[in-house]
């Protein structure tokens, strides 16, 4: 069940890289870092007060995903942060979080989102990883076209070679190293990411 569990994960992983961040490959250059993933509907589960609360565990399946005890052989994924509304407007998803869960309303259950990570590699959200809903220092990037990027793995097992990596976070351009070759818009407290050609 273990390897299976991985293969879900690779290919959720896989799923999400394709979707990848978007920036532009130019000065002004902007990745997102707002929540991406996948919709869920809520499936009645019994296993707390609220649908896929914080510490609470989720299983992976081909059309919805369900709440699950985390020592269930079926469980896959850990709610890492949990959040009502709309992602693109409420709070980012921790750094490391390898996908995130859009929750439809349905019933008593609010719509929001679920920051999840994987209970087994791989871990796409971690730095150089390749995916997760945020790029962070770290991660590797490629040129997309049309003045974008994409996140790809830096160890290049991603579909694309990376081309950047983000090596420091900054307030602002100007306290870059003179070696950055890319801006990437990471947002938070340090806004800018210093990437340098590979």
């Amino acid at each position: 069940m273990r390897g299976t569990r991985a293969l879900l994960g690779a290919l959720l992983a896989a799923a999400l890289a394709v979707g990848g961040l978007s920036g532009c490959q130019t000065v002004s250059g902007a990745a997102r870092d707002r929540p991406s993933g996948r919709a869920t509907s809520p499936a009645p589960s019994g296993f707390g007060a609220e649908f896929l609360a914080v510490d609470e565990c989720s299983s992976f399946g081909t059309t919805s995903f369900s709440e699950v005890p985390c020592t269930s052989e079926r469980a896959a994924a850990r709610v890492v942060a949990r959040y009502d509304g709309d992602p693109v407007q409420g709070p980012a998803c921790p750094a490391t979080t390898d996908f995130v869960l859009h929750i439809s309303p349905s019933g008593v259950v609010r719509r929001g989102y679920a920051c999840m990570r994987n209970l087994e590699p791989p871990h796409p959200g971690d730095p150089g990883g390749g995916g997760g809903p945020r790029t962070i220092v770290g991660d590797c990037v490629y040129g997309a076209g049309k003045g974008e990027v994409r996140e790809t793995a830096c160890d290049g097992r991603g579909r694309r070679t990376p081309e950047y990596r983000v090596t420091s976070a900054v307030a602002r351009r100007s306290q870059c190293p003179p070696s950055t070759a890319l801006y990437v818009q990471l947002g938070g407290s340090s806004p800018v990411g210093c990437a340098r050609r590979l």
